[in-house]
């Protein structure tokens, strides 16, 4: 069967230990075996459909859309999956895939605690066992979901070396995977890491692109004008934009982490920044990466701590050097507004990672016509990000 291409552009790669390379390549054949065995896709929507909810409707924002005064405004609500957030539909994929390899172990790195408790919980579903990796300083903010992924059986690793946040968790949840290759798969949260994962991560997120395209075709007739998703890795964002790359009509916007600023260094917008954001290497690919003067990773802050990470998946460099997609950053507090107006005006709690997309469309919506539509990617449900935000509204 023909390999998955390596690379986006100049962006991608593989470049790991010699060690992983055997374990990269076995689940490279396992995804193409399994993307061609009809057994295996009947199984993975059998379970998308009866477990994860799918799919996942979308909402017109009726009154968000009246209080902006522009363009029409609809939500794809992967808050509504099981587990509260997009992370499932991927984490349920690659758990299948560990079953077909015939391994029994997964270890996964998390800074929201989304993806954790998508991966403890498939691994519940699926009886396979699981350690799961989190920097101590998200273990603080993100409680609820810590005890989650605990009730699901999963064990959580405190990581307190680096900035104790997700890339430090990734970091630790490598060295696992390397000491135990044999037995264990690295269940990748988001369109990083070495090649297959941008690929294998895409693939499993596009189902959200392929619904909310046959959902807003059958709703309105037409596709919209613009889609926005947040930024963190980009898994979500490129979910639902490979269902649209091929309509150059529909403009494609990522929101990055813009965290207090982007003049005061502190926050995660690998494009917005263009003295530290540059090309180089991290997690085994090849991409844009937050980096001090002297090349090593910067430290990176966000409110929400699943966009709180110094590098962008491969694809949306490339997608950005081909301008097919654009790029911008909201801050904590244009997030954290867009999150409140949410709740008052649709009467639904986004993520604070989704609620950067939102900033982008209070932005962005009133100087669109009436006529025109927004698509925004709602990736998951901000129940998790309550004790942060009682933090800021007190």
């Amino acid at each position: 069967m023909p390999l998955l291409p390596p690379k986006f552009g100049p962006y991608g790669g593989q470049y790991v230990p010699e060690t992983l390379m055997p374990a990269l390549a076995e689940l490279e054949d396992a995804f193409i075996s399994a993307r061609a065995d009809l057994a295996f896709q009947r199984e993975f929507d059998r379970l998308l459909a009866d477990f994860v909810g799918r799919p996942t409707p979308l909402t017109y924002a009726r009154r968000l859309s009246e209080r902006l005064g522009g363009a029409q405004i609809y939500l794809k609500r992967e808050d509504l999956a099981h587990t509260g957030a997009h992370k499932i539909n991927n984490a349920l994929g690659q758990a299948l895939l560990v079953r077909r390899m015939g391994k029994r172990r997964i270890v996964a790195e998390t800074g929201a605690g989304q993806h954790g408790v998508a991966s403890a919980t498939a691994a519940a579903l699926l009886g396979l066992e699981c350690v799961v990796y989190m920097g101590a300083v998200d273990i603080a903010r993100q409680q609820p979901n810590v005890f989650r992924m605990k009730l699901l059986g999963a064990e959580v690793r405190s990581v307190s070396g680096g900035t104790q946040t997700l890339k430090d968790a990734i970091n630790e949840a490598i060295r696992d995977w390397v000491t135990n290759v044999r037995d264990t798969h690295y269940l990748l949260g988001s369109a990083l890491g070495p090649h297959p994962y941008p690929t294998i991560v895409r693939e499993f997120q596009s189902v959200i692109g392929r619904e909310a395209r046959e959902q807003i075709l059958r709703e309105l007739g037409r596709l919209p004008d613009t889609v926005i998703a947040c930024v963190g890795g980009g898994s979500n964002a490129i979910g639902i934009f490979s269902a649209f790359l091929s309509d150059p009509e529909v403009e494609l916007i990522g929101v990055e982490a813009g965290g207090e600023g982007l003049a005061s260094g502190k926050h995660a917008a690998r494009f917005g920044d263009p003295a530290r954001g540059r090309l180089g290497v991290i997690h085994g690919t090849r991409t844009f990466v937050l980096q001090t003067a002297d090349g090593q990773i910067a430290e990176t802050h966000s409110v929400s701590a699943g966009l709180d990470y110094a590098a962008i998946g491969p694809e949306h460099a490339y997608l950005r050097d081909q301008e097919r997609a654009f790029y911008t950053a909201a801050t904590d507090e244009e997030a954290l507004s867009a999150f409140q107006m949410l709740c008052q005006t649709e009467g639904i709690i986004p993520a604070l990672e989704s609620a950067h997309a939102l900033a982008e469309v209070i932005k962005r919506a009133p100087t669109m016509p009436k006529d025109s539509v927004i698509l925004v990617n709602l990736s998951g449900r901000g129940d998790k990000d309550l004790n942060t935000v009682m933090q800021h509204f007190h």
